[in-house]
């Protein structure tokens, strides 16, 4: 398990997703998210034995790699390992494994293809996940995963401070801390992986009102479940003065509200020798100023000396 900090309350994370699985989840970003998957592994020119999807909320993302044609064997792994409805029985439905994502049970060098969408965000350890997922890959073996971060939620975290501040006595953590593209780019790096690559896709949902936008976070199971959140109900004047800020701040002319959902986009390889590496400093054959047509100035000359 994590040590260090614990932001998120996993135990937490758990019970709500069981009730999510109940009562019918929100599914249009998931499934949004499952079909950029599903590009983009479309543009890797090889198959993948052995797969794991790991922690994805859904059968979204299992349904893609079971259509995708470049996935032998399917593993999806989280806390509940349960069957999700969609996915059927038989020789095609993948084996499902209960496991946390902050300790996989996976030996090194034994995956192929390691995938996560809107799981790992909720992670406590992400750099220890990311080291354990690249250890569990075979040399060459590829990462791909999204989670939320950037700006994700932003106006409803400064409508939820600003409403606190006018009407408790300070503010309470009630939207969870997401981690920027160049961080996420740097712990990739750090666990490991080789060619790796970040990117963002900024979605902006228009909902008809703050209340509708919370209720789709609690059935998405990614309501406030920090660690650190208050544990008082939340206060009538303060849900009130928090729909009036996030209205007067973040409404259209039509009256509905914006939400921003920053997908960030992370992808590595398993280091192997067949893999493009970055020349060494001085092995170059041709010099820069020969391949663009102009005249080299060595350093201490001035630009325009011997131009007369």
């Amino acid at each position: 398990m994590a040590e260090g900090p614990v932001i998120f309350d996993r135990m937490l994370l758990r019970a709500r997703a069981r009730r999510t699985a109940a009562l019918g989840p929100a599914n249009f970003l998931i499934e949004r998210v499952a079909e950029d998957l599903g590009e983009r592994l479309a543009t890797v020119l090889r198959r993948f034995d052995l797969a794991l999807d790991l922690g994805s909320p859904g059968d979204a993302v299992l349904r893609v790699l079971a259509a995708s044609g470049k996935v032998g064997t399917i593993i999806a792994a989280d806390a509940l390992a349960h069957l999700p409805a969609g996915i059927s029985g038989g020789a095609a439905a993948p084996l499902m494994v209960a496991a946390d994502e902050e300790a996989l049970p996976f030996r090194d060098g034994s995956l192929d293809l390691v995938v996560s969408a809107l799981a790992l965000q909720f992670v406590n350890d992400l750099p220890g996940t990311l080291v354990q997922i690249r250890r569990a890959l075979r040399a060459d073996g590829l990462f791909i995963a999204a989670l939320a971060g950037g700006d994700t939620l932003t106006e409803l975290r400064q409508s939820f401070a600003a409403a606190e501040a006018e009407i408790e006595d300070g503010v309470s953590p009630r939207v969870a801390p997401f981690a920027d593209l160049r961080d996420l780019g740097a712990l990739l790096q750090r666990a490991g992986f080789a060619l790796p690559v970040t990117d963002v896709d900024r979605l902006t949902v228009r909902y008809a009102s703050p209340l509708v936008l919370m209720h789709d976070l609690r059935r998405m199971g990614a309501a406030n479940a920090l660690s650190e959140r208050s544990r008082r109900p939340l206060r009538r004047a303060t849900l009130a003065r928090l729909l009036e800020i996030y209205g007067e701040r973040f409404a259209d002319s039509d009256g509905r509200i914006r939400a921003t959902f920053d997908i960030v986009w992370l992808s590595g390889w398993a280091p192997h020798e067949s893999q493009q590496r970055p020349l060494k400093p001085g092995s170059a054959r041709t010099r820069l100023a020969d391949a663009l047509g102009t005249r080299e100035v060595s350093a201490g000359e001035k630009a325009g000396d011997g131009d007369q």
